[in-house]
């Protein structure tokens, strides 16, 4: 099958999909669960009739690191409440940076435990898996809460700690991918953490410049479509900025998108442009998940869950578990610091339940090289989570919700 087949293919694997939205949400099932069943089943009546769909599991890796991760990174830290995110900040640095690495070092032991293969499946696959499970995508979860009048300061722990948690992971997994890829360097824990800091804070440092570059931009620009414009470029010049030097693509991102949004959603006072600029990088994104999802319904095989449903169950116990003690764990540790506001168990439980893995997880799934020989078993893994965490998690969030409103 040709690139444009390929492309009419998902178009109206989408096109389906949004037909059957209403349904979706008139029995509370995750759209996004609605993408991959979509996805699934069409590949599997395609290739009934002797079609290959043409899309193969090593065929998008640059549209996902080069063309989506760009877009979902802007997007979550353009629409942050910025002066909730500096009110909670070391709560949510706290979570995001070592409770996630923390959670990462966990859910690895676990999985490398429970497959308990070393030859095939050694600690630095574990580590890989453990990274990109890190990763949460609340997104859903959110739009429940604002519609369920939940306080703000619960809205931005979850949405904060999902904004620089992807961030940590995303760094976290290019480092053990890296010394995946290059077995034969000698790679001390002392030079990965510095690698980290490096890549980390300089990525941030070059978002920081480009994020100011741009905002000088946004500032001459009156036209509210020229302002759209600038922020998508603004997404991929810090990436690909931050890339060509080795440092997190993600981090400068995310960087340049906190400088531009606060400025755009403060500063100017036009609401309708800044209307469609939000409404502009919802569509971007929107497009971006749907796809992604799509990708993944349509490279599921049932091979996968024949051959590998102990290692998903043992993933998903894990990521449960890990994140049960960075959260209960964490929590009263964090709470017991002077000048910091006390989460409570109820805001914890909605924590726990709401550290759904979406998007990232996905795409980090969707971009390992088949060179790795246990790649097969890390993407079975993800997207075993991943189908938990939206159809079992995620309805578990409406009754904790009501359940937290009525106390």
């Amino acid at each position: 099958m040709t690139i444009s087949t390929s492309l009419i293919f998902l178009a109206l694997m989408l096109l389906i999909s949004l037909l059957f939205k209403p349904l979706a949400a008139k029995y509370s099932i995750p759209f996004a669960g609605l993408l991959v069943v979509t996805g699934f089943v069409g590949s599997e009546i395609i290739i009934s009739f002797g079609i290959d769909t043409g899309i193969r599991y090593d065929s998008f890796h640059d549209l996902i690191i080069y063309v989506f991760l760009p877009l979902l990174i802007f997007e979550a830290a353009f629409k942050i409440d910025v002066k909730q995110l500096l009110k909670n900040g070391i709560v949510i640095l706290f979570f995001a940076l070592p409770v996630m690495l923390l959670s990462t070092v966990v859910a690895a032991v676990l999985i490398y435990y429970g497959i308990a293969h070393p030859a095939g499946f050694p600690w630095i696959a574990a580590l890989l898996t453990g990274s990109l499970l890190a990763a949460t995508d609340p997104v859903s979860v959110l739009e429940l809460m604002r519609k369920a009048g939940v306080p703000k300061r619960l809205c931005i722990l979850l949405d904060g700690e999902a904004l620089f948690n992807d961030a940590t992971a995303i760094v976290t997994f290019s480092i053990f991918l890296y010394i995946a890829q290059h077995p034969l360097e000698d790679i001390t824990f002392i030079d990965a953490s510095l690698r980290f800091l490096v890549v980390f804070f300089g990525g941030s440092i070059i978002g920081l410049f480009i994020g100011f570059i741009f905002l000088f931009l946004s500032r001459l620009l009156e036209d509210y479509i020229q302002q759209a414009i600038v922020t998508l470029v603004a997404a991929y010049v810090s990436f690909l900025a931050a890339d060509s030097v080795h440092v997190s693509g993600v981090m400068s991102v995310l960087v340049a998108a906190i400088v531009l949004g606060r400025v755009i959603h403060h500063d100017f006072q036009d609401h309708e442009k800044r209307s469609f600029v939000d409404d502009f990088w919802s569509f971007n994104v929107y497009v971006a998940e749907a796809i992604m999802f799509l990708l993944m319904g349509v490279t599921i095989t049932l091979g996968m869950f024949s051959d590998n449903w102990l290692a998903m169950l043992i993933g998903i116990a894990a990521v449960l578990i890990a994140r049960a003690i960075g959260i209960f764990g964490g929590a009263p540790l964090i709470s017991s610091l002077p000048g910091v506001e006390r989460i409570s168990m109820g805001y914890q439980q909605v924590m726990f339940v709401g550290g759904l893995r979406g998007a990232i997880t996905l795409a980090l799934a969707l971009s390992l090289p088949l060179e790795l020989s246990y790649w097969w078993t890390v993407q079975s893994i993800a997207f075993g989570v991943v189908l938990f965490t939206l159809f079992v998690q995620a309805p578990l969030v409406p009754p904790l919700l009501k359940r937290l409103n009525n106390k």
